[in-house]
């Protein structure tokens, strides 16, 4: 049985609530502007994409942070195999630079952490900055051996487990395991003379 939720909502004393919810379809446009706004238009070339790239988030791990009907936030989670063992790799989490004060990006990570946990992965792994990371519990420990398919700051390869020794003896490349998207079918139109 699948229990529902409400979707989060954080009041501040500066500015409207904001709500944490599963990231919907309408989203896209809004979530791949925020991304190259907070990202640069060369995020694509990034290592940490060639991760996602071709692929679906995982299950229930894709989350939208709207406030006053704008997507202001979003962060994902995708299937990865760290070494040979199964994990999580977070990313990217981006707020909207001018909602960055009201503790959105904190939000969308201590909720995807609880839904990630919730769904039963044992471990999630990021590339970011390890001192705004360990707040959450993320740390450099259990990553050392593990490497990523292009150039990265080993301090900044993080993990966090939720199930203690999910990353013992994790050592290697990781590498994508989710579902690969859908193809869109393309549909050219019969030249004139086969109508």
């Amino acid at each position: 049985m699948t229990a529902f939720r409400k979707p989060q909502v954080a009041l501040t004393s500066k500015a409207a609530p904001f709500a944490i919810r599963a990231e919907r379809a309408a989203d896209v446009a809004a979530r791949e502007a925020l991304l190259d706004a907070s990202f640069g238009e060369n995020r694509h070339g990034r290592t940490c994409q060639r991760l996602r790239d071709g692929r679906a988030p995982a299950s229930g791990l894709a989350l939208s942070a709207v406030r006053e009907g704008t997507l202001v936030g979003t962060v994902r989670l995708w299937h990865v195999s760290a070494g040979g063992r199964p994990a999580l790799v977070l990313g990217p989490l981006a707020v909207d630079p001018a909602c960055r004060e009201l503790g959105i990006g904190a939000a969308l990570m201590q909720q995807a952490l609880a839904a990630a946990r919730a769904r039963g992965h044992a471990a999630v792994i990021l590339l970011g900055d390890a001192p705004y990371y360990a707040r959450f519990g993320f740390s450099a420990e259990r990553t050392g051996a593990l490497m990523l398919p292009g150039p990265f700051e080993r301090d900044r390869l993080l993990a966090i487990e939720f199930q203690a020794g999910a990353l013992d003896g994790a050592e290697g490349m990781i590498v994508p395991t989710g579902a690969a998207l859908a193809k869109r079918r393309v549909v050219r139109p019969l030249p004139a003379h086969a109508a």
